[in-house]
C-alpha cells in the first residue's frame, strides 16, 4: 500500500499520528480480498486526520460520492472498499468493546450494511473457497448447521481461560489458537477475515495490549490471511498439516516487536527452500503468481509485488514466463485490460 499517510506518522502531534494509524491499517485491511480504495477515500481520509472534518462526515461524503460515481460493474469494488475502510476507521477509533458473539456479529453487521445483503447474519448454506496458497484447495469450514452452536461454544471456552502465569511466548499460542479457529468457522459468507481481524485488534487492547503494532495489518494483511487458511488446512496424504507457526510469527511481530520474516510465498503448500526436490523454489514462486491471476484475472504486477513481498522486477519475470510457456495472455493494455488463462 502506498504511503499515504506517512507524513503524519512522523508528526510530533499524536492525535493525527494515532489517526493516520487507523487509517493506514483500515485501508490496508482491503487487500485480503484484493480490494483498492479509492484516491477520493485517501483525500478525505487525510482530511479527517487534519481535524476538518468528522468520521461521520467522512461516511456521508463516500456515500454521496457513490449516489453520483455509481460503480459499472459488479466487479468494481472500489465502492465496497472505500465504505468499509471508514466504517473500520470508526470501530477502530472507539473505546468500546464486549467479548460475546454479539460483538463479532455487530462488527461484520457495521462493516458490510448496504453492501452484503446478509450483513451481520449467521450464513445458513455451506461454503468452499479456492486460495492460491493451497494450491486452489479449500479450507472445510463449519457446516451450516452447526455454525450457531460452534460459534457460540468457541466464545464460551475461550471466556473461561485463564491466562494467568503463561508466558508470552504461552499466550500468544493460545491466543493463535483461539482466533484461527474462530476464522474457521467462517460464520458469514463473506468478509470474515476483515471481521476477524478488527475483533482481534480490539480484543487484544482488551487484554492489555494497548500499543499494538497495527501496522502489520497495514502492510501484511493477506500474509495474516493466509496464516490463518494454513493453520486450518491439512492434506495428509500429501504430506501437508495444519500448523499455526505462521500465524505465531506474525502475532509474535504484532505483540513482541519480533522481526520475523512475513513472505507469502513461504506458506505455499508447494513451497520449499531446496533446490534438490522435485519442485523448486523458483517453480513454486511462478505457481504462487500464476495462480494469483487465475484468482483474479485484473490484478497488477504492483499489486502481485505487494501481495508476495517480492520485488516489481521479479514478477514481471516471472509474468514473462507465464506468457512465454502459454499459460497466459495478455487482453487489452496493461491498465485497463485483463489477463486470460489460458488451461491445458
Amino acid at each position: 500500500m502506498p504511503d499515504n499517510f506517512e507524513e503524519y506518522l512522523r508528526q510530533d502531534e499524536p492525535n493525527k499520528a494515532e489517526k493516520a494509524k487507523v487509517w493506514k491499517t483500515a485501508i490496508g485491511l482491503q487487500q485480503v480480498d484484493g480490494l483498492k480504495p479509492s484516491e477520493y477515500l485517501i483525500e478525505i481520509a487525510k482530511q479527517n486526520i487534519e481535524g476538518d472534518i468528522t468520521i461521520d462526515e467522512v461516511k456521508k461524503r463516500i456515500d454521496s460520492y457513490y449516489q453520483q460515481h455509481p460503480t459499472k460493474t459488479d466487479e468494481d469494488r472500489t465502492e465496497e472498499a472505500d465504505k468499509v475502510s471508514a466504517r473500520i476507521a470508526e470501530i477502530l477509533s472507539e473505546q468500546t468493546f464486549t467479548f460475546s458473539p454479539a460483538e463479532y456479529l455487530s462488527i461484520h453487521r457495521r462493516l458490510f450494511h448496504g453492501i452484503y445483503k446478509f450483513a451481520g447474519k449467521i450464513r445458513n448454506y455451506n461454503i468452499t473457497k479456492k486460495e492460491w496458497v493451497l494450491n486452489s484447495e479449500t479450507v472445510l469450514y463449519a457446516s451450516a448447521d452447526s455454525l450457531k452452536a460452534t460459534f457460540e461454544y468457541d466464545f464460551e471456552q475461550e471466556k473461561k481461560f485463564s491466562y494467568k502465569g503463561l508466558s508470552e511466548q504461552e499466550i500468544i499460542e493460545h491466543i493463535a489458537h483461539f482466533i484461527s479457529y474462530l476464522w474457521q468457522i467462517h460464520v458469514f459468507s463473506e468478509g470474515n477475515t476483515r471481521t476477524t481481524a478488527i475483533f482481534l485488534i480490539k480484543y487484544l487492547r482488551k487484554l492489555g495490549f494497548k500499543n499494538v503494532n497495527n501496522d502489520l495489518f497495514a502492510d501484511n494483511s493477506w500474509y495474516f490471511r493466509n496464516a490463518l487458511v494454513r493453520a486450518n488446512y491439512e492434506d495428509l496424504s500429501k504430506g501437508i498439516h495444519k500448523t499455526e507457526k505462521f500465524l505465531i510469527r506474525f502475532l509474535s511481530n504484532l505483540l513482541l516487536k519480533e522481526n520475523n520474516s512475513l513472505k507469502n510465498r513461504e506458506m505455499h503448500v508447494h513451497f520449499t527452500s531446496s533446490n534438490d526436490t522435485v519442485k523448486t523454489e523458483n517453480d513454486t514462486v511462478n505457481d504462487t503468481v500464476f495462480s494469483l491471476i487465475k484468482q483474479n484475472n485484473k490484478i497488477t504486477a504492483n499489486e502481485i509485488s505487494e501481495r508476495l513481498k517480492m520485488s516489481l522486477s521479479t514478477v514481471r519475470r516471472k509474468i514473462k514466463k507465464l506468457k512465454d510457456n502459454g499459460k497466459i495472455e495478455r487482453i487489452g493494455s496493461d491498465k485497463t485490460g485483463h489477463w486470460k488463462v489460458i488451461e491445458k
